[in-house]
């Protein structure tokens, strides 16, 4: 049985890599092809078809897994460019100071709702999704993923989600400059980076977004994939509400970031459904793989 064994071992350690991760994408994809009867390699519009097909036409030559990472490459280049066509929308539309109107009253009504025990909780609420929480909680569940599912795929949907949300807050802060709500009006400690867009609230609505999209991927059941997505739109809304409350963001810096991380999302998980679409049309995980399938 060794000696079979070590016969069907393809030589080299990047062959013996390259076997295992065929070997865990493709026990992984058929679990994760439905979200209860949804099947997410079904395209039902015609361009989402004709997407499809050219996607999975291009997995059979050079591989389902490094054509999804060019693709959410590309899908980081894109996310960005609309950063800047957002922020140029919003800075023209500053210039009517029609955002005064949301604004300066939301903060104002946020401002009676303060007390030293409600500054504190949503202080450290809010910490959660900071530069130091947020990282904490997408490794947590990275690890997790990894361990559990065996497989590279949420590897790469989480760095790529996060390294594209990270380059859309920057990109959004350094395009528009806009200054924070006055000191006089935030909650210690303060922050004294850009205002628009919210790093925070951008962020946890794409970690948090891909956590929740990876977790569905495996439920069964139709009460905890609801509970799954209630809990984490919650937390995505209230990390949202909590940089207002603090002062730390106008309310429009908040929507923005919403209306951008569901967007860069939304390119996440369809990149992800056309790998899987890719897999079942007889793509390979990684190119190369030949050998492994020869030798069976």
């Amino acid at each position: 049985m060794q000696q079979q064994r070590d016969h069907e071992e393809p030589e080299g350690t990047a062959d013996a890599v390259a076997r295992r991760v065929v070997d865990a994408e493709r026990a992984a994809a058929p679990q994760d092809r439905h979200v209860g009867d949804v099947d997410l390699t079904s395209w039902r519009s015609r361009a989402g078809h004709a997407v499809a097909e050219v996607w999975a036409a291009l997995g059979r030559r050079y591989g389902a897994l490094p054509l999804l990472v060019l693709t959410l490459l590309v899908g980081i280049g894109i996310a960005v460019t609309a950063t800047w066509a957002a922020s140029e929308v919003y800075d023209a539309v500053r210039e009517h100071d029609d955002v005064a109107v949301l604004d300066r009253p939301v903060l104002d009504w946020m401002l009676t709702m303060r007390s030293p025990t409600a500054d504190r909780l949503v202080t450290w609420w809010t910490d959660i999704a900071g530069t130091v929480g947020m990282p904490i909680v997408a490794v947590l569940f990275l690890v997790g993923f990894t361990v559990q599912r065996r497989a590279w795929t949420p590897l790469v949907l989480l760095v790529a989600a996060s390294g594209g949300s990270l380059l859309m807050t920057i990109a959004g802060k350094d395009l528009i400059g806009r200054a924070r709500p006055p000191l006089a009006d935030a909650v210690p400690p303060y922050e004294h980076s850009p205002s628009f867009p919210s790093g925070h609230t951008l962020n946890a609505t794409v970690v948090v977004g891909t956590i929740v999209y990876l977790l569905i991927l495996r439920q069964t059941r139709t009460v905890t994939r609801v509970w799954t997505i209630v809990v984490g739109t919650l937390f995505v809304l209230s990390i949202g509400v909590s940089r207002v409350f603090l002062g730390h963001h106008w309310t429009t810096d908040v929507l923005a970031a919403w209306a951008l991380g569901a967007a860069w999302l939304a390119i996440v998980i369809t990149a992800h459904r056309l790998y899987l679409t890719a897999l079942r049309r007889g793509a390979d995980p990684v190119r190369g793989s030949s050998p492994v399938r020869s030798s069976r």
